[in-house]
């Protein structure tokens, strides 16, 4: 009679009673989870930071829902990553390469890219290295594409989205969009909406050293190809089109400015047959991407330099 010997595997439960707690909300997750089961955040983020001696610091770029923060965010990479000389972009792992694809892809069928969901475990997000020339050591950023309708709920009711409500705590500065065509038609809705977003966010901390009057907040109005005066002078566009906005940036918020940024050089409307009549870029003509961008990343930058002396 033939013996059979089964080995025994018992020994890899072992590596489950080992959490790995996840880098945007902290909660335990196994070892071999692909997302956080608390708020959805892929776990791949916090394996990266663990090999890394400077964590990632964490960008917001948020906005309503339409405000163009796929486009903005897709075109944004796509620029950094033929632009070697000025500021290299490298990004960690396969999945953040995919929110440039499917932007750029869209753009070049002249497409504006898909809605993007309201589940967190849906949304794409990029992990990438910045680094200057001459420099040695690079700057890791977290930068998500956050949907807008999400970014609503959680803002009129907190604690929605432990993904958003976590990751804004956690950020390190945001560039917000508001949509230049709704202040510039008389429509209110892009105002209250950022003025809901910046109180929000002003009362995320009650430490006044670590709260988001500290951070830098740069409002970025988006769409300006089709309203050329917030491009001679964003703060001046800002005074006049959302004064109360304005206001209170100047009142809560120390380290604030205002930007311009376009993506399509013309936008016209066509017929698709399962969503009717849809705006589309005609062509592309990306101005005012970098900068903001580039003054988030110099803020950060300036206060890690301060804190080390």
């Amino acid at each position: 009679m033939t013996k059979a010997v089964l080995p025994m595997d018992s020994y890899r439960l072992a590596q489950y009673a080992v959490q790995v707690s996840c880098y945007i909300c902290g909660q335990g997750n196994a070892f071999d989870a692909e997302l956080c089961r608390h708020c959805q955040a892929p776990m791949a983020l916090a394996h990266q930071a663990q090999s890394q001696k400077l964590q990632p610091q964490m960008v917001a770029t948020i906005g309503s829902s339409g405000v163009g923060k796929t486009v903005y965010l897709g075109m944004l990479l796509d620029m950094l990553s033929r632009m070697p000389d000025e500021m290299q972009i490298v990004a960690r792992g396969a999945f953040s390469v995919t929110l440039q694809q499917n932007a750029m892809q869209a753009l070049a069928r002249c497409e504006f890219p898909a809605k993007t969901s309201n589940e967190p475990d849906r949304w794409n997000w990029v992990h990438c290295q910045v680094r200057r020339p001459q420099e040695k050591h690079p700057f890791e950023l977290i930068m998500p594409d956050v949907a807008g309708e999400a970014l609503l709920e959680e803002v009129e009711h907190p604690h929605s989205y432990v993904a958003i409500r976590s990751f804004l705590q956690k950020c390190a500065g945001a560039m917000i969009l508001v949509d230049s065509t709704g202040l510039l038609s008389g429509h209110n809705e892009q105002n209250y909406f950022t003025m809901k977003l910046l109180t929000y966010l002003s009362e995320l901390e009650t430490d006044e050293k670590n709260s988001w009057q500290q951070r830098p907040v740069a409002l970025v109005f988006s769409k300006a190809d089709q309203c050329e005066d917030s491009f001679d002078d964003p703060t001046i566009y800002a005074q006049r089109h959302a004064a109360s906005l304005w206001q209170y940036c100047r009142e809560r918020f120390h380290q604030h400015k205002f930007f311009a940024a376009g993506v399509a050089g013309a936008t016209g409307m066509r017929n698709v047959p399962s969503a009717g009549r849809v705006r589309a870029p005609l062509r592309i003509e990306p101005r005012g991407i970098l900068e903001p961008f580039r003054w988030i990343v110099e803020q950060i930058r300036s206060k890690r330099e301060r804190s080390k002396r």
